[in-house]
């Protein structure tokens, strides 16, 4: 809103959150003249779920609501099973909108999911934007994913469901005690008493979220006022960096390392507080493959070298998910030629790095353009050759990130 989206998804697994969601949404598309299609994806990991799917389907022809249903089927049983389910959802789904021209999927998370969540946190000794809870808006994969039932609680929807004779199946994992969100769904039953419900947190994350979004722009005020972007690192001057609160300098760092690393959640939060101390004291630090360390009076924040070590690719392809290296004239030169880290060697043979006015260990883990053992071109390196070297979407994204999440 104010002018909904001509196209709309929705994610839809067939429980009562989700089919709810889909009732109201094709009612809200009809409304306003947006085109609805709904998306399932069956994880493979239960014997009910293909014809869960298939009941979905069927419902949404009923609607006249287009429907694809996803497989999800290679999971290496390696880590979370929870966390790699997640991750694909998010990515199946959001290739699937763009396949489609959709920009935005709605999705069914409930204020008692929000409450849930909220306990899960507090539990792990979260900070303001762990307790700020499952935002209303997120762009991810480049989609923008909305749930517009965070104000709605679990048994309003059954009771809609109810009176509007729509079905749905329960979830057989919903009563699994060996998941923590069961666990917090059991104590949310016990602190009723004390008058801890789902409305409740639900105001809580609702009040986080609204100092995060201070917090946030506060650390992006600082950004523009103390950082730089250079040869991918950014880099902040240190005396301004020590005035600042001590949030506001470790939300800097956060945001810094997530950008560097590419990684899909920040930090750990100890691993970033020890970084900051490790600064405070003049001490070098690492965390998520992301090198911090003082330097002639400013803090530069760049990339691990071990982390990009075997990391390779080919001309015009991302590198380290980052770079994206260009010949001259936009064409390549000769065959056989290579994106890989500069490194202690290449940096050996380019004799004017000092002039590039990047610190040694900030450029052994830059890119370059190699053909064997020869550097054919280090750009960030005072070798350019006519090769240009830029992150992707330019440095400008990290000061965006810090008001994007």
């Amino acid at each position: 809103m104010p002018e909904p989206p001509a196209a709309l998804g929705v994610a839809v697994s067939g429980g009562g959150d989700s089919m709810a969601l889909l009732h109201l949404m094709h009612g809200f598309c009809t409304l306003h003249g947006s085109k609805l299609r709904a998306v399932t994806l069956n994880h493979g990991l239960r014997a009910g779920a293909a014809s869960e799917a298939n009941m979905v389907k069927a419902s949404c022809a009923r609607l006249g609501v287009q429907h694809d249903t996803l497989l999800w089927d290679d999971w290496d049983g390696r880590g979370n099973l929870q966390m790699a389910a997640r991750e694909a959802r998010f990515k199946r789904m959001a290739a699937w909108a763009k396949d489609h021209g959709i920009a935005t999927i709605t999705l069914g998370h409930t204020a008692n999911d929000q409450a849930e969540t909220v306990l899960m946190r507090l539990a792990r000794r979260s900070g303001v934007n762990g307790l700020a809870g499952i935002p209303e808006r997120i762009v991810r994969e480049g989609i923008t994913w909305v749930r517009p039932l965070l104000g709605a609680e679990r048994d309003d929807l059954r009771s809609y469901l109810r009176a509007q004779r729509i079905g749905w199946v329960e979830d057989p994992s919903n009563e699994d005690v060996t998941y923590d969100r069961i666990k917090a769904r059991r104590a949310l039953e016990t602190l009723q008493d004390l008058g801890i419900d789902a409305e409740g947190l639900s105001v809580v994350a609702h009040q986080m979220s609204k100092a995060r979004a201070a917090l946030d722009w506060e650390t992006f005020v600082a950004a523009r006022e103390i950082a730089t972007v250079e040869a991918g690192a950014v880099v902040l001057e240190n005396r301004a960096m020590r005035i600042l609160p001590e949030e506001i300098q470790r939300r800097l760092l956060v945001h810094a390392v997530n950008w560097i690393s590419g990684q899909a959640y920040p930090a750990r939060r100890a691993a970033v507080a020890n970084m900051l101390s490790g600064l405070q004291k003049g001490q070098a630090g690492t965390a998520d493959g992301v090198h911090a360390r003082r330097v002639d009076g400013r803090i530069w924040i760049f990339r691990e070298l071990n982390a990009v070590t075997q990391k390779q690719s080919l001309p015009f392809d991302l590198w380290d998910k980052r770079w994206r290296l260009s010949p001259p004239g936009g064409k390549l030169c000769c065959p056989g030629l290579y994106i890989g880290v500069l490194g202690a060697e290449g940096l050996k043979q380019c004799e004017d790095w000092r002039a590039a006015g990047v610190p040694h260990a900030v450029l052994l883990s830059t890119p370059a353009v190699w053909r064997e053992n020869h550097v054919v071109a280090a750009p960030l390196a005072g070798w350019g050759q006519k090769w240009h070297a830029e992150v992707d979407g330019g440095g400008e994204t990290f000061f965006t990130s810090l008001l994007t999440h």
